[in-house]
């Protein structure tokens, strides 16, 4: 459990440790401090495809949250419904520009960057390629996506810390996740001054603390 928002229809968040999308949500459920249950839904082991998870999720993926009496997918989506319904603290800017602007970052991680990094599409270059290929196709990917990621950066709001002014918000709900899987894949990003900037500051954030993979994931049996 995370957050401190509680009461009897407590959110229950379907997840992965390792998913990008699911890391998103953690991410801002703990900016938000909504208290939730996790219950883990193994990619590896295909629990995607069963009928109770399918259920809730018809298109086989993660996450999924329970709250409100209602089943959200989709990170994006969830991340909107969670700002409308608890906007304090907000996820986007006041200004129009500026919140079309934090958007636009989001949805280059969310929609360019990670679809194409995804675990079904990686199987499918090795498949056809070998897995040679599904590491360069990955790791090119990554480095593009990052790089115009760096550009989009360049804008009026950035102070040095988050993606824009001095709190994080949507768009760093979306690159964090995405700094993670690039080095997984040994996909440096040094270069790239602001986001470097971004994730040091992240990285010492008790959110993006509490949201982090290894924070989640699964105990190793002891041997």
């Amino acid at each position: 459990m995370a957050g401190t928002e509680t009461g009897a229809g407590q959110a229950i968040l379907h997840d992965y440790w390792r998913s990008s999308a699911s890391y998103r949500v953690r991410i801002a459920l703990a900016l938000k401090g909504i208290a939730y249950r996790r219950v883990v839904v193994d990619l590896v082991a295909g629990d995607q495809r069963a009928p109770a998870h399918l259920a809730l999720n018809p298109q086989g993926l993660v996450p999924a949250l329970e709250i409100d009496g209602l089943v959200l997918t989709q990170s994006l989506a969830i991340l909107d419904y969670l700002d409308e319904t608890r906007p304090d603290p907000p996820l986007l800017p006041a200004d129009p520009a500026a919140r079309a602007s934090m958007r636009a970052i989001a949805l280059a991680v969310a929609c360019e960057v990670h679809p194409v990094s995804n675990l079904s599409v990686l199987a499918r270059v090795e498949a056809l390629a070998g897995a040679d290929a599904r590491g360069e196709w990955n790791r090119d990917n990554i480095c593009r996506g990052l790089a115009a990621v760096e550009r989009l950066l360049h804008h009026p709001g950035f102070t040095g810390q988050f993606c824009y002014g001095d709190r994080p918000g949507l768009a760093d709900c979306t690159l964090i996740p995405q700094l993670y899987n690039a080095s997984r894949w040994g996909v440096g990003f040094d270069h790239l001054p602001r986001i470097s900037a971004v994730a040091r500051a992240c990285a010492v954030h008790p959110a993006f603390l509490a949201a982090h993979p290894e924070a989640v994931a699964p105990a190793v049996p002891a041997a």
